[in-house]
């Protein structure tokens, strides 16, 4: 039994032994020894879980959910992330689609081992850890990492934010589907991941991160779960990925309707049960504000989809399916930066929120600007965490999470609770994570296009992912 479940357990046995401590004490001194002041039972007690919680000792509750938590992040990419594009696009290419996401499994997995853990978590300067520091996962054991997760081994913190990286570049494949070469995406996504991810990574949560506001940074940034790292990174470089590759053959002339809209519907219930691992596990513990986070995410989710289906009942005259399940995925991910800062009302006010803009965006944005983001990446993921990053500025709530009451910026105590300060310091940290993503996955693309092409050909494209690309078809009957 781990030190702090026992004193939990035993609280009213170690009560009693200093009650019997202090009667023997008194007598002592009522003997006539020379008195000398007692601290009470409680400020004894007090000590000694400050004592234990110092120490660090691991706990198997917190330990047990981020293992939970780990698993369920998986899944948000398989099956989750990878039924609902591959119902979204047509037949032709569903394998292709679902491939997109598949092999990122393998391919970002053995990177963190190398050098990618390394670079988000190690020790460096403020925009990029050390990656040779934990090359091969050198110094990552069961001995927990006392400034990211003191309670769990560093191995699972480990693999919790491995599944992040993972996910991660899998939301931008939704805007290069059907017609973008299986090598070239490859190859950009290992780049990415190197060039983008891992330092985003770095600079909003590792220590001594630029943006990180509770380990040395600069510019406290709130993102509780990936708003920035994750989702306006994904969703800024799936927008420019759109205006590199060109429409797909027959875009907007031709209708390319979803082939398969359950299997959408399937993976948007994926999606939003593998968010509470998203967004709760983000706590990296099994506490209150797991909870919090786990309550906040379900209520945003719940009034995107809500919104959404209004804002297109009204504006086209029938509620769609895929619309109300679009919403869910916009709320989803418009909480996550918020998750472990905003209550319940706030959370709510944010899935509303969500539903209309990320449906104006999808529905008005793309049409005004004419680009063909497939799968409306940047519509949903872009959208609406930079929605999330924002209302957070104004929503941060001290009794949600009292960490943000007071911390140290440069040497100064600062509050980051919800206010013009906190929105200017949000507003900040979601023009650099656009303006960054977004010049940089052009560079990469265009190096890419350089060196092995971006586009298949017209035949390939008319024939079809599945086949052109993996000589396999997902429907042989």
């Amino acid at each position: 039994m781990q030190p702090m479940i026992f004193l939990a357990a035993h609280r009213g046995l170690l009560r009693f032994a200093l009650m019997a401590m202090l009667f023997c004490c008194s007598w002592h001194s009522a003997m006539g020894a020379d008195p000398a002041p007692t601290p009470s039972i409680e400020a004894r007690l007090t000590q000694l879980e400050a004592k234990l919680a110092a120490a660090g000792g691991l706990n198997s509750g917190d330990n047990a959910w981020l293992l939970v938590s780990s698993a369920l992040v998986l899944m948000m990419t398989a099956p989750g992330l990878i039924l609902f594009y591959g119902g979204l696009v047509r037949q032709k290419n569903v394998l292709g689609t679902m491939m997109h996401s598949l092999i990122l499994m393998g391919v970002v997995s053995l990177l963190w081992v190398l050098f990618g853990y390394s670079m988000a978590f190690g020790e460096g300067n403020a925009f990029v850890g050390n990656p040779l520091q934990h090359f091969l996962l050198r110094g990552v054991g069961s001995a927990p990492n006392m400034d990211y997760a003191p309670t769990v081994p560093a191995e699972t913190f480990m693999l919790f934010q491995m599944m992040f990286a993972i996910i991660t570049p899998a939301l931008i494949s939704g805007a290069v589907a059907e017609r973008m070469k299986f090598s070239s995406y490859l190859l950009f996504i290992v780049l990415w991941v190197t060039i983008v991810y891992f330092p985003m990574a770095h600079m909003v949560w590792g220590k001594g991160g630029y943006f990180n506001w509770a380990l040395g940074g600069k510019s406290p940034l709130l993102d509780f779960a990936g708003g920035s790292v994750v989702h306006i990174s994904s969703g800024v470089s799936a927008l420019v990925c759109a205006f590199v590759l060109g429409h797909r053959l027959g875009y907007p002339r031709e209708p390319m309707p979803p082939h398969n809209v359950v299997l959408s519907l399937i993976g948007t219930g994926l999606l939003w049960v593998g968010w509470f691992g998203f967004n709760a596990g983000s706590a990296v513990n099994a506490g209150v504000l797991a909870t919090s986070a786990f309550a906040a995410t379900h209520f945003s989710a719940a009034a995107a989809a809500v919104s959404w289906a209004f804002f297109e009942w009204f504006h086209k005259g029938k509620p769609s399916v895929l619309g109300a399940a679009s919403g869910m995925v916009a709320g989803l991910a418009t909480i996550t930066p918020a998750a472990g800062f905003v209550s319940i009302p706030s959370a709510i006010l944010i899935g509303l929120c969500a539903g209309g803009v990320c449906y104006f965006a999808v529905t008005h944005l793309k049409t005004r600007f004419a680009y063909d983001d497939s799968l409306d990446v940047f519509g949903v993921h872009g959208m609406g965490s930079t929605l999330g990053m924002l209302m957070l500025g104004f929503l941060a709530n001290v009794q949600v999470n009292p960490a943000i009451a007071s911390c140290d910026v440069g040497g100064h105590a600062i509050s980051l609770a919800g206010g013009m300060g906190q929105f200017l310091f949000q507003l900040k940290g979601v023009v650099f994570t656009m303006v960054f993503s977004g010049v940089a996955t052009w560079l990469l693309l265009k190096l890419v296009d350089a060196l092995v092409g971006l586009r298949v050909t017209e035949d390939d494209e008319t024939l079809g992912l599945d086949l052109s690309q993996h000589g396999e078809s997902a429907y042989n009957d």
